[in-house]
């Protein structure tokens, strides 16, 4: 954000910042675009991240990563965001990699870490949510079942983003039925699933084109058999170790959130200065200039919230009430910034070439995935304020 903003309250990670910008100053506007009249996925920023080491910014040191704390990713992924380029091809690797980190075994760790570190293999898809279960998660029906060495898996996941450009996916399923357990959250197990050894053995991915280029698909499993040794942790825990990072996803993506309203607030001001009508630049005008400037003040706020989090789950913490309100935070400032800037535009918010339109429909999914603002504030009800569950 240029110094003419003051976003800078004390910015962190500077040299981060300064790096991931130079990278995304290679994918401008006209990169993106193009993407999406292929439904493409964007193979050469990936690529320049990743031999950077930023998408390795979570894994230790001895594994080949960075070994960075929760915010500097979170910084790395703002930064993305400010530019107007996009993390959400390569963002799971981070969050999905808490799972392998914190539950995997040493073996497994020595074996993958090294080398989605150096970029070898791609750890980006996460396949979890079904047609028929959406956000109830305990309500899935895909199927694990143990048989010998192997698990044979049979069911059927949807909106599993860049499975087609991924390597490895992280699956959860049931391995008990949900009537043969004490608790609707035990019974399901997750597991590294190496797709190049299953697609088109026992597993179909098909592309679902959607509103944003994420590269999504719908994942089918018929008698697909997987290793055994491809269970993460403990069979019938699953549940719990996604629990587990889920408060680092909504940082992560808090962050990201947070970029794009910095970019739009940006955009917004710099139109609103130049642009004159009626003799005079429109930002003179209280309609144009008070969205923008809520914007901005909505988003200092919500960036507070996100740095607080990531503050209490560096210090081992509690962090849920903070990453849920930072997410929702993030997410409502990066939308109002989004109706700001296209405000401002006008007609020309709509055209392609300034790619306003682009952002505008990419940070929408933030209010809806991966957890919606309902399903947030929900979680603050009961959880923090202690009413009743909702749902």
């Amino acid at each position: 954000m240029d110094a003419g903003i003051g976003f800078d309250a004390g910015e962190d990670y500077p040299e981060i910042r300064e790096a991931v910008q130079r990278i995304c100053a290679g994918y401008p506007g006209e990169y993106w675009r193009g993407l999406e009249d292929e439904r493409a996925y964007p193979t050469e920023f990936v690529n320049a991240l990743t031999e950077a080491g930023y998408l390795a910014a979570l894994i230790p040191e001895e594994y080949g990563g960075s070994g960075m704390p929760l915010r500097a990713a979170a910084v790395i992924l703002e930064a993305i965001h400010e530019t107007g380029c996009s993390a959400g091809a390569c963002h799971a690797q981070m969050y999905i990699m808490g799972a392998l980190l914190r539950h995997g075994s040493e073996e497994q760790k020595r074996h993958y870490l090294p080398k989605i570190a150096s970029g070898a293999l791609r750890l980006q898809a996460f396949g979890v949510t079904e047609p028929g279960s959406g956000t109830d998660t305990t309500s899935l029906r895909t199927r694990a079942v143990r048989s010998g060495g192997e698990y044979v898996v049979n069911g059927q996941k949807v909106w599993t983003s860049r499975a087609l450009q991924s390597d490895l996916m992280l699956l959860l399923a049931r391995t008990a039925p949900i009537d043969q357990v004490e608790k609707r959250t035990l019974g399901l197990s997750i597991f590294l699933v190496d797709l190049r050894e299953v697609r088109g053995r026992g597993c179909e991915i098909r592309p679902l084109p959607a509103m944003i280029n994420h590269n999504t698909t719908e994942v089918f499993f018929q008698d697909m058999r997987i290793p055994a040794s491809s269970l993460i942790g403990e069979e019938g825990r699953g549940f719990y170790y996604i629990l587990d990072g889920m408060n680092a996803e909504r940082i992560l993506l808090a962050g990201e959130a947070i970029g794009d309203a910095r970019y739009f607030t940006r955009r917004a001001r710099d139109y609103a200065c130049e642009r004159e009508i009626f003799g005079r630049a429109i930002g003179r005008n209280q309609a144009i200039q008070f969205p923008i400037a809520r914007a901005y003040a909505e988003t200092l706020a919500a960036d507070l919230v996100n740095r607080k989090a990531a503050a209490l789950f560096e210090a081992g913490r509690d962090c849920g009430a903070e990453a849920n309100i930072a997410k929702l935070m993030s997410s409502e400032a990066a939308w109002n910034a989004a109706e700001a800037a296209m405000q401002t535009f006008g007609g020309f918010g709509f055209a392609r070439e300034y790619d306003i339109e682009r952002k505008w429909r990419e940070c929408r999914l933030f209010t809806t995935a991966p957890i919606s603002t309902n399903l947030i504030l929900s979680y603050v009800g009961q959880h923090v304020l202690g009413m009743p569950r909702s749902f």
